[in-house]
């Protein structure tokens, strides 16, 4: 039996195994995915044992996506994002991928978006940010980040090519955009949007890393105005699709994978 699971701490709410498990089931694959909780001074040695026993990839999830750089060999992604969500153990030493930059590249092709030569604003500069930046500018956009924080904003467009930066005052940019992604937990905690709805339009496609509520405010303006949606699901749906191609060299049985985790939202 092949055995692949997240660790991070804490895991308990994690949507991850019913996803994953949903796959295994689907394909007739002799595996599990099961959740590891370290004390935060142990990453080292949980990974170490978790390569010992054989262990055939693992998630990663907060607070330890940036301190396992250092355990792992991160491909290029990675490293520039400067954190690590998935690593597979097939090779010595591990391998570390930031599959959330394939989530959001996915999750919008899935819905017919096209990043080459857009025009896309990236609200937040926090890992999330930095996964989204990095996805949409590889893919061809031309980004621009707007944080509360100007100096964040700044150093993350110094880090991706083409990207400018600014603070939550540049939102109008919005206006003549044809992508905005909301990665701030804003709309998870309350019925608020980090983008005032006057600058959406029917032109636009958004999407929320906000997966909880499944319909955030900015996805309600959004679609009010027009503009094409895409649920924060589906960038955890694809996150998830990769890290299970690059472990198990199959391809993702999206559908079930899907269905296992908008049931638990």
């Amino acid at each position: 039996m092949q055995v692949f699971g997240l660790i991070g701490n804490p895991v308990e709410h994690s949507l991850s195994p019913p996803m994953h498990e949903a796959a295994y089931e689907a394909l007739g694959l002799d595996a599990r995915y099961v959740t590891f909780e370290p004390a935060p001074d142990r990453l080292d040695a949980a990974i170490e044992g978790a390569s010992a026993l054989g262990v055939g990839g693992l998630n990663v999830t907060i607070p330890f996506k940036r301190d396992v750089l250092d355990l792992v060999e991160a491909d290029d992604l990675a490293a520039r994002i400067g954190a690590v969500n998935t690593i597979d153990f097939s090779t010595d030493p591990p391998r570390g991928y930031n599959t959330d930059a394939a989530g959001v590249r996915r999750a919008l092709a899935r819905h017919d978006v096209a990043l080459e030569g857009a025009e896309a604003v990236v609200v937040g500069a926090g890992g999330a940010g930095r996964a989204v930046a990095f996805a949409l500018a590889d893919a061809g956009a031309r980004v621009h980040v707007a944080n509360r924080t100007v100096e964040r904003a700044e150093e993350l467009a110094a880090a991706v090519p083409g990207a400018t930066g600014g603070g939550l005052d540049t939102l109008d940019r919005v206006e003549h955009a044809d992508v905005l992604v909301n990665a701030t937990s804003v709309g998870m905690e309350e019925d608020a949007s980090p983008v005032p709805a006057e600058y959406l339009h029917a032109d636009l496609a958004v999407m929320d890393a906000v997966y909880a509520p499944i319909e955030t405010r900015l996805l309600r303006d959004a679609a009010a105005a027009g503009a094409r949606t895409v649920d924060g699901a589906w960038m955890l749906l694809f996150q998830g699709v990769e890290a299970f191609e690059r472990w198990t060299g199959r391809t993702a049985p999206v559908d079930a994978m899907n269905d296992a985790l908008r049931a638990r939202l």
